[in-house]
């Protein structure tokens, strides 16, 4: 175990004595507002109005919005019923991490363990939270997709919509009235892209695809080719996706899923000889605000790389090596063993998954440095939670994850903690793995904020602070 950090109360006098002993010329406040965020408590809840964002601006650019939040449109908001409460959405995450581990296990990656999933689950893992909109067609007809960085085929719900159908923000796709669009036939080589999806399928001679989610959704439909529009000067043939004909689960009123991973069939790939293989996204600091996606450009110089993992190189996932922890400015004792595992970099995941030695340490250190706040009891895969509904600030200790390379990442404060009951019940935004011997996963809300770039060409994925503003 670490040496138990002093509590916040004492931690002025800590943070001073630690900056003489290192030889830092640091006043006492100063150091203090290195190590800490100084937080509204309100501003940890997210509000009922768009703070809209003046970040997208080129033609690469896709705006990005949480399909929860009210800047996808007050009508196709997933409210009352439709709103998922704070435990589904914790329960649902799992189902994903579940479903990661159990595909990197079906590859022989790590020892295989039983994954408790839903009945309905197949291979693939659960849809994301972030949406873009996309043009498909010809004439062009925009939908609204999640991204996804742990999943490959692009596919939206079509008409006639042989089966079944849920209800989506947009008219579903109709293949008669696009004159771009073909369908992929069983003899064709393309075909045999979905044979890794699911079960190859054939419908009088027209290939089929199948995806099933860790969270028990589900889409059956054509696999075909269509024209995808992303801009005026984006624009791409013979686009390979899927025109779902069956489809159902827990995708709020987005129109389907846009897949970012890493094989064939992937967008990234289907675009590399424009993009290079290269795109990024910021996520906002919450379900009020917009983010985006980019795909191509230019890298800036603020942008710092760690390489991909070649551990996962034979999987659809971006694997990232971690190397350290830090709460508070101060690194946490962590052997290499806590970080052996290795870590996924997952957009559609929530909450950063750190193996039990690493998190139990990254408990510990954040405990003794919130001493002055009243803790509460835990709530579904959250142990480390506080009551702040009679403060107005608070002070909470800065979180730094490190990278192979020695790219040290900040958590932004909005991925630091989790409201679960309004300001009564606010939680390390954090898990712990059953075993060491599990895959990290790195999750979207540890990303807010930041400009996350996935370079595929050069094997690489990279961070920059303020990515969203």
């Amino acid at each position: 175990m670490a040496t138990p950090i002093c509590s916040i109360s004492l931690l002025n006098v800590f943070l001073l004595l630690f900056s003489l002993e290192k030889g830092y010329a640091v006043e006492e406040n100063e150091a203090t507002k290195s190590y800490l965020h100084v937080v509204k408590v309100n501003s940890l809840l997210p509000t009922t109005a768009c703070n809209h964002s003046s970040k997208v601006s080129n033609s690469l650019s896709l705006e990005v919005v949480h399909r929860r939040g009210p800047c996808i449109g007050i009508v196709n908001q997933e409210k009352g019923a439709d709103a998922p409460s704070n435990m589904e959405i914790l329960l649902r995450d799992q189902y994903r991490v579940d479903s990661i581990r159990a595909r990197l296990s079906s590859r022989g990656m790590f020892p295989e363990k039983q994954a408790t999933l839903p009945v309905q689950s197949g291979t693939s893992i659960g849809a994301g939270d972030y949406v873009v909109t996309v043009g498909l067609g010809t004439p062009k007809q925009e939908f609204t997709l999640i991204f996804d960085t742990g999943s490959d085929i692009t596919w939206t719900q079509c008409e006639p919509c042989a089966k079944t159908c849920y209800k989506q923000k947009e008219p579903r796709l109709n293949p008669s009235k696009s004159t771009s669009y073909k369908n992929i036939s069983c003899s064709s080589a393309l075909c045999n892209l979905v044979a890794s999806e699911a079960s190859q399928n054939c419908s009088s001679s027209t290939c089929r695809y199948q995806v099933q989610y860790g969270d028990g959704s589900y889409s059956i439909g054509f696999f075909a080719a269509e024209t995808l529009t992303l801009s005026s000067s984006n624009v791409f043939k013979n686009f390979l996706f899927g025109c779902g004909q069956q489809n159902n689960g827990l995708f709020g009123r987005a129109a389907g899923l846009l897949g970012l991973g890493r094989t064939k069939l992937a967008l990234p790939s289907q675009t590399a000889k424009k993009y290079k293989k290269l795109f990024s996204y910021c996520l906002p600091a919450s379900s009020s605000s917009e983010g985006y996606l980019s795909l191509g450009g230019q890298v800036s110089k603020s942008v710092k790389f760690t390489p991909l993992s070649a551990d996962f190189d034979s999987t659809p996932f971006y694997g990232l090596d971690i190397t350290g922890l830090s709460v508070g400015g101060r690194k946490l004792s962590l052997e290499e063993s806590a970080f052996s595992a290795g870590t996924v970099i997952d957009s559609g995941t929530v909450i950063t998954r750190l193996s039990p030695t690493a998190y139990s340490e990254l408990s510990s250190a954040f405990q003794n440095l919130m001493t002055d706040y009243p803790s509460t009891s835990g709530y579904s895969i959250f142990d480390t939670c506080y009551d702040f509904s009679k403060y107005d600030t608070v002070r909470i200790p800065k979180v730094g994850v490190t990278f192979k390379g020695g790219v040290e990442m900040d958590i932004d404060v909005s991925g630091i903690l989790y409201p679960v009951n309004g300001l009564k019940r606010v939680c390390l935004a954090f898990a712990g793995n059953d075993d060491d011997s599990d895959t990290s996963i790195f999750g979207n809300v540890q990303q807010r904020t930041y400009q996350v770039v996935y370079d595929g060409a050069k094997g690489r994925v990279g961070f920059a602070p303020g990515g969203c503003s």
